[in-house]
């Protein structure tokens, strides 16, 4: 059975439109620091895996779907999990939840890097930190 890593927050303001509704695309900054929170919650960082990896994580790509708006106000979650893993890369699930309602999936595929931005092996230590959240088909 995997994890899943939780981030909980709020909308404000600043993340909706004049309608109160939330602007499409902040959905993938919500999504972003998600992963960077899960990142915090193993005991890495992104300025860790640069210093002590040689390594930086890049979004390859990103399939989302919107199944429902959010307003202002609303108490979200997201849920995040490792759906795939190879040498170089990860593809993580994220769900947003209202309460219990799925709002929006996304299938992020993630790629480690080094400074120059050329594909590298996800250290072992890193992938056994991943290890609780891998639900791999």
């Amino acid at each position: 059975m995997h994890k899943n890593f939780t981030y909980n927050f709020k909308i404000y303001y600043e993340d909706t439109d004049a309608g109160g509704v939330v602007y499409y695309a902040n959905y993938l900054r919500f999504l972003e620091r998600a992963r960077t929170e899960a990142l915090f919650d193993l005991g890495l960082s992104n300025s860790i895996l640069k210093k002590d990896f040689g390594s930086l994580i890049i979004v390859k790509s990103c399939n989302i779907e919107y199944k429902k708006s959010a307003y202002l106000e609303d108490n979200l979650s997201i849920s995040s999990y490792i759906s795939s893993a190879s040498k170089t890369s990860i593809i993580m699930n994220q769900s947003i939840f209202r309460s219990n309602e799925k709002i929006v999936v996304a299938d992020v595929h993630l790629v480690f890097v080094n400074e120059n931005v050329k594909p590298i092996k996800i250290s072992e230590s890193i992938m056994e930190k991943f290890k609780p959240y891998f639900k791999l088909n």
